[in-house]
């Protein structure tokens, strides 16, 4: 079953624990994909899409932490990236919800582009940085954020 992204290297920030964060993210993604793909019924999508609104919040809130804890130089930059993209998921999806729109290949183009790209160019910005000032690569051998949402 061909996926919408795949995980490769490429995507790695080197942290194992945002990596593994950002593996569900894509996973999220690539559900969605499917769903369209195979027709799934609107209630399914929607808590998909529910459950990718939901967890890339918790995952912002992650980063977002770290590059306060570290003292970030651009944190308030890569957190208007954060708050741009959720706020389209979520106008998104209340649109989804109210019938005023459908979960289309154009709306999946837009997160994988938005997703890889900002992995691969923002979020590789800050791991030199995180690890000069002392986090470590396994930061987690498996990430406990999957673990609470059973992923």
């Amino acid at each position: 079953m061909k996926n919408l992204i795949d995980w490769t290297n490429d995507l790695s920030v080197g942290i194992e624990e945002i990596d593994e964060q950002h593996k569900i993210l894509v996973s999220l993604v690539n559900r969605l994909y499917q769903g369209i793909i195979h027709q799934t019924d609107v209630t399914v999508l929607q808590e998909v899409l529910n459950e990718l609104v939901q967890y890339t919040i918790v995952h912002f809130s992650v980063e977002e932490s770290l590059m306060r804890i570290f003292d970030y130089p651009s944190y308030e930059e890569h957190k208007q990236y954060h708050l741009e993209l959720t706020q389209q998921v979520k106008n998104f999806s209340g649109k989804f919800k109210s019938g005023k729109a459908t979960i289309s290949m154009e709306l999946l183009s837009f997160l994988r582009k938005w997703l890889t790209n900002h992995i691969m160019v923002e979020d590789k910005k800050y791991t030199p940085f995180f690890l000069d000032r002392g986090l470590k690569k396994s930061w987690a051998k498996r990430s406990w954020i999957g673990k609470i949402w059973n992923l």
